[in-house]
């Protein structure tokens, strides 16, 4: 009762809670710091204050003072109080003072705090929770009695009076301590079954995290890899390119410097000749015979000397003039030679190598009846006419063929024309695959990988499972990789720029052959 009577003379007469940073007025009377300002502030306009407590009235806006004693206290009552703080609920019958409950009562409508408790009925009715304000939902809205039981059918928390009279009656129900345990039982259940699920969650993000670092750091470091050979290949062709413009130089000046000479040569034998001809046009427009006659006769000496030394003179020119294509021929070729020799070294280093599976020639004796073979051996088309080839156990029953060659091991390429319509498949496939029936298809077995292509429709096949692929345009042009130690099969769609298509992982344990299906007017043709 002392802490109650304490609460109230520690109440702010504006805010009606405990004072913060309490300052006195002339008059005596004390509020809150910033209680008393907001009331000043709103009085400002009027020109006059006064106390909210006594109206006293002042004329100036007065002086706050800090009372250091109260606000000591304050803090000191409100150190002791933390529960009453936190809850907020106070006894419902202690009316002279707000004194904290410690139990509500859902039967009487009340919290209590201890000594009142004491004194309340401890009868099964009475259901003493802990302190709360919301009792209706803890209350029947129709029988306004204490919730009790759980109806399992209707999945409801009534009361006696539902089960017994209402709507619930005959019902399986149960007390809710028991409803909640088995509830609760179902939730840890979920718990188990979610925490797992988060766990596996949680290892394939991580997972999916590690093999995107090593995929980035793949990319950095074929990135530097790539972009050293690069280097090193511009570098190198700097300096070839300085050694052909070099060569070519020496060549031009080689060339010139006689040609030069000769140039200069002929000059001078140019204007001699001028010369001579002016004085023989000269005698020509002589009309008196005498003085042509009297003229020298190293005129004509000079006339025949110089058509001698003219043939004399081309002869020797026509030796010392260099032949103008020895550098194309000579030359050029080397420097390009060198150039495929660089290329060809820095591939190698690389570890870039692919081998281009040249030679690729269909297996007439693996072809289906349906399928014709051309003649040299590079293009499979449906035929609308049957074949008649002899039924060996190696000649498949749909409309297929192999490759007469087979690839164990390396890395290697071969790139594909199809038609623009009809069905086509492309793929490669283990020797042992089976010849007959639907289970003979590329890719609808355990032996053999297949992309097939019906007009805009492409998909992957392996084992009868389908993955479909869903490219930017038709493909025409088809290219294929296969790396059989790294156990990778590629399919490349060859357009600008080339696109893949889709790339197949798997172990290779057999030798594996080019396979080729066409059907409804399609053909495929090895181009490589």
């Amino acid at each position: 009762m002392a802490s109650a009577g304490l609460r109230e003379e520690l109440i702010c007469p504006i805010c009606l809670s405990i004072y913060t940073q309490p300052v006195t007025l002339r008059c005596g009377h004390n509020f809150c710091q910033g209680c008393i300002g907001s009331v000043w502030d709103s009085q400002g306009g009027s020109g006059l204050y006064t106390c909210p407590e006594c109206r006293a009235e002042f004329q100036e806006r007065p002086a706050l003072q800090r009372n250091l004693k109260l606000c000591n206290i304050a803090e000191r009552f409100l150190s002791t109080q933390p529960e009453q703080e936190e809850t907020g609920i106070f006894c419902t019958y202690c009316v002279t003072s707000s004194v904290p409950a410690a139990k509500t009562c859902l039967q009487c409508d009340a919290s209590l705090c201890d000594k009142h408790l004491k004194k309340h009925s401890k009868s099964e009715e009475h259901v003493l929770s802990e302190p709360t304000t919301s009792l209706k939902t803890r209350k029947c809205p129709v029988h306004k009695e204490i919730l009790k039981y759980y109806c399992t059918e209707d999945a409801a928390c009534i009361c006696v009076s539902c089960w017994v009279f209402g709507e619930h009656r005959g019902h399986q129900v149960e007390s809710l301590n028991e409803a909640s345990e088995k509830k609760k039982e179902k939730l840890r259940h979920v718990l188990e079954k979610l925490t797992s699920v988060r766990e596996e969650t949680e290892k394939r993000a991580q997972s999916l995290q590690e093999h995107r670092r090593d995929v980035q750091e793949k990319e950095a470091g074929e990135t530097a890899r790539v972009t050293a050979l690069i280097r090193d290949i511009r570098e190198q062709l700097e300096v070839l390119e300085k050694r052909a413009l070099s060569q070519i130089t020496r060549w031009e000046e080689q060339v010139s410097l006689p040609v030069s000479d000769l140039i200069q040569q002929l000059e001078i034998k140019k204007d001699e000749l001028s010369r001579k001809i002016l004085h023989i046009e000269e005698l020509c427009n002589i009309t008196d015979p005498l003085t042509v006659l009297q003229g020298r006769e190293s005129d004509n000496a000079d006339f025949c000397d110089a058509e001698e030394g003219d043939n004399e003179d081309r002869e020797r020119e026509g030796n010392k003039v260099p032949a103008v294509g020895d550098l194309d021929e000579v030359l050029i070729p080397l420097t390009f030679q060198r150039l495929a020799d660089i290329v060809t070294d820095l591939i190698a280093k690389s570890g870039f190598c692919v081998q281009e599976a040249s030679g690729i020639l269909l297996d007439v004796n693996t072809a289906a009846n349906d399928v014709s073979v051309s003649r040299v051996l590079k293009t499979a088309s449906c035929s609308e006419r049957k074949q008649l080839r002899p039924n060996t156990p190696e000649r498949f029953g749909c409309n297929q063929v192999l490759s007469t060659r087979s690839f164990s091991s390396g890395q290697h390429y071969w790139e594909l024309e199809i038609s623009e319509s009809g069905s086509r498949g492309v793929g490669i496939s283990y020797p042992r695959i089976v010849r007959k029936g639907r289970k003979s298809l590329i890719g609808h077995n355990k032996k053999s990988w297949g992309l097939y292509i019906r007009g805009n429709n492409h998909s992957v096949i392996h084992d009868s499972i389908r993955t479909r692929i869903y490219p930017e345009s038709p493909s025409q042009r088809l290219g294929i990789y296969l790396d059989y130690e790294a156990g990778r099969l590629s399919f490349y769609q060859l357009c600008d720029p080339i696109r893949q298509l889709h790339t197949v992982t798997a172990i290779f344990t057999e030798p594996l052959h080019a396979a080729f299906w066409v059907c409804d007017n399609g053909w495929v043709t090895i181009r490589s």
